[in-house]
């Protein structure tokens, strides 16, 4: 007999289908529950509530996106070829080919090896593919690369059958819901990487109605302080809040209703994580974050979403810079929509959207809404644009065999925010933020990228490593013949910043011949090592270390750019103590080099010591928000901070003095060719690099320059990479260390 626990969500969920499920649709949805209530029935989460609850609210986050009835009927067993004795073979038989692929393309997602079974097995809220991410570093115990593999199948499901990552975000989105259960340090870990990879993807399939509600449930685990902290501020405001949006949509209907436009609007949701963002992006505090007050307009058709924003502008004044118009050039995730903000009758900022009815269900629901106009032809057109859309970002995919390069090319080529660049006939080109010339040209033909030799943006010539801009107009300057250059794949000149680039230089390399390949890698690594002062390294342990079977194979993918030599040169100070490496003709290393400031809750601010106070390491010190001059730092006992009134105390932030770093005096040798601002052009690097200078020597004979310097370095990869940059300063010609 069932018990009310489980049999009251199931008629909930069966309440909820769509309108447009048949008798037969209804009756598959019921067998699945039925198959997935018997395989979970001795299961139980975290909470102590039965298992089959997850599967129902899966379903019920997928009825709401309006999916058709196999996807909802894989969404109840989901997990049971993963947690249960159900086969997939007994999916197919029972339900078909459809509904066992869709289960396979999860159950493909979740069948690694766990660090602990018992664990996993009744998670409460843990992903089900047991991957963990924190930041930039992804871990599972103690076999990183699981997790990436994990990922990379997920990606790779996208690509092929879309349906299957609707399954994936339902399933996180329960997940997140109750992490609560979950333990403290496991909660932040699962709430990070919803955050870098679950709320993105979201994003790309313009699901905003999951996109939000992801970001919100996992920012409160990842920075419970400032999300209490802006949670509390809204809720004190939300009553004179709520009373001003009726006042605003009240005078708004007016309005509209004297020039005969229909229109529905209403207030818009306040989502933390994107006040959070907007507050950490602008530096700016609470209370100017612009859009705590906004509305929605949806209007019947495009001429009538241009005729509204005409007469918002004619009765209140547009802020420059705040106009967006997505209508005309849509988002890269096909959302379209008008922004404006405007200064309101009460002398204070209002942001309004403005769309259709179509452009507001494809905002919410992404690509799911062509199930939710399936007999309409233009959503089936929509449709398609979507997924070969998704198709072609991933058109890479199948170079890269690295699970971790691969998840990290995701964030890098799909996830990250995105760039609208011209080319010279006019052309729109959807790049990812920080993409190069070059990596505009690998993206309009590989044989441009090959012959890539200079760029023009805005009819300016730029340096190759230029990162580009929306609105910037770009033209190659191209070779007649040949090929690209090996050092456009070392990633500390960041000249190529896409996976798709990376892997067409790649492909060019690989075709050369195999012993050239291989000659060319052992010269890279051998003069890198010699730059570094590194006398003796064993070639074999270190191939060994990275996977290799030979030296030989170390140095052909070197060679091909499949491996990077700063990879190499990571490994080598992963696994020999940085210190052994420095400490030969070094002075003696500093003990510790104090970080500088970091403002809690806010990233890029300019910091100035106060001069009321003059606070040293070791102060207690509080930051104070001035009016166009970042923070000033003073010591928490300073006389003027003391004296501060109420309303000045608001403007008072959280700061710390940042991290320890141990660094290590390193002497290195520039020589070049002289010319007037070298030496200013050699610090501004090291300066950029967060390199100090303790010791500078210059000696210019004729035209030829000789600097040695001495500088304070962490480990031996940032050593390697300050030195190349310093090779490519104009008029360098060598930079290397000194080992004697």
């Amino acid at each position: 007999m069932k018990s009310i626990a489980t049999t009251v969500p199931l008629e909930k969920l069966l309440e909820q289908l769509p309108e447009t499920y048949t008798l037969a649709d209804k009756e598959l949805v019921q067998r699945a529950y039925r198959v997935a209530e018997e395989a979970h029935r001795d299961q139980k989460r975290n909470s102590g509530e039965p298992y089959i609850n997850h599967c129902l609210a899966v379903a019920q986050i997928l009825a709401e996106l309006r999916v058709p009835p196999e996807v909802l009927a894989a969404g109840l067993l989901h997990d049971t070829v993963e947690d249960t004795a159900v086969t997939l073979d007994d999916i197919r038989s029972d339900f078909g080919d459809v509904v066992a692929n869709l289960v396979d393309g999860v159950t493909k997602l979740t069948n690694l090896p766990r660090v602990s079974r018992d664990d996993q097995h009744a998670e409460d809220a843990a992903p089900s593919d047991g991957t963990e991410i924190s930041g930039k570093s992804m871990t599972l115990g103690r076999r990183p690369d699981m997790a990436s593999e994990t990922l990379r199948k997920t990606f790779l499901a996208m690509g092929d059958d879309v349906r299957v990552v609707l399954i994936k975000l339902a399933d996180r989105l329960h997940n997140m819901r109750t992490l609560s259960h979950m333990p403290e340090a496991k909660r932040k870990r699962i709430a990070q990487q919803t955050l870098d990879i679950f709320a993105p993807l979201a994003n790309r399939l313009g699901i905003w109605q999951i996109k939000w509600e992801l970001e919100d449930l996992a920012f409160r685990y990842v920075n419970p302080a400032k999300y209490k902290e802006i949670a509390e501020q809204l809720a004190e405001r939300r009553p004179d809040r709520e009373a001003q949006i009726e006042i605003i949509i009240e005078s708004l209907r007016k309005l509209f209703a004297e020039h005969n436009i229909n229109a529905d609007i209403s207030g818009r949701p306040k989502h933390i994580y994107s006040i959070y963002r907007k507050m950490e992006q602008k530096g700016k505090a609470f209370e100017s974050v612009r859009d705590v007050r906004a509305v929605r307009l949806i209007v019947s058709d495009v001429t009538a979403c241009y005729t509204s924003l005409g007469l918002i502008h004619t009765h209140w004044r547009p802020i420059p810079g705040e106009f967006d118009d997505y209508i005309a050039a849509p988002k890269d995730n096909f959302y379209q929509s008008l922004h404006t903000a405007v200064i309101w009758d009460d002398g204070k900022p209002l942001e309004v959207q403005i769309r259709t009815p179509e452009m507001h269900q494809s905002a919410e629901y992404g690509i799911a809404a062509h199930w939710r106009y399936k007999e309409g032809a233009k959503r089936d057109r929509s449709y398609e644009q979507r997924i070969n859309w998704l198709r072609n970002m991933m058109e890479w995919r199948s170079d890269v065999n690295d699970a971790t390069e691969f998840v990290e090319s995701m964030r890098s080529d799909v996830f990250q925010d995105r760039v609208y660049v011209f080319t010279p006939r006019g052309d729109i080109i959807d790049m990812p933020a920080g993409s190069t010339p070059v990596d505009f040209a690998y993206h309009v033909h590989t044989d441009i990228g090959h012959r890539c030799r200079g760029a023009k943006v805005n009819g300016k010539l730029v340096p190759l490593y230029h990162e580009l801009k929306t609105g910037d107009q770009v033209e190659i300057l191209t070779a007649k013949r040949g090929g690209p250059s090996r050092d456009w794949l070392n990633s500390n000149l960041g000249l190529v910043k896409t996976q798709r680039a990376k892997s067409k230089i790649r492909q060019w390399f690989k075709k050369e011949n195999n012993q050239q390949n291989l000659a060319q890698g052992r010269l890279l690594l051998e003069r890198e090592l010699q730059r570094l002062g590194i006398p003796e390294v064993n070639f074999e342990k270190m191939a060994r270390d990275l996977g290799f079977k030979t030296p030989d194979e170390m140095f052909v993918d070197l060679g091909t750019g499949d491996l990077s030599v700063s990879k190499v040169i990571r490994q080598i100070s992963e696994t020999v103590e940085t210190a052994d490496i420095l400490s030969n003709a070094t002075p003696a290393a500093e003990p510790l080099t104090i970080g500088s400031v970091n403002v809690v809750g806010l990233k890029g601010l300019l910091t100035t010591m106060a001069r009321c106070c003059n606070p040293a390491p070791g102060d207690q010190i509080v930051g104070y928000i001035t009016r166009g001059r970042g923070a000033t730092i003073h010591r928490q006992d300073c006389p003027n901070i003391l004296r501060l009134g109420l309303k000045d105390r608001e403007r008072l932030v959280r700061v710390d003095w940042g991290t320890q770093v141990r660094t290590y005096p390193v002497p290195i040798r520039i020589r070049a060719y002289d010319r007037q601002g070298l030496m200013g052009d050699v610090t501004n690097l090291l300066s950029d690099e967060g390199v100090n200078i303790a010791e500078v020597k210059v000696n210019v004979n004729r035209s030829l320059a000789e600097l040695r310097l001495t500088v304070e370095v962490e480990d031996i990869s940032q050593l390697s990479k300050v030195l190349t940059k310093l090779e490519n300063v104009p008029n360098v010609t060598e930079a290397h260390r000194v080992s004697g």
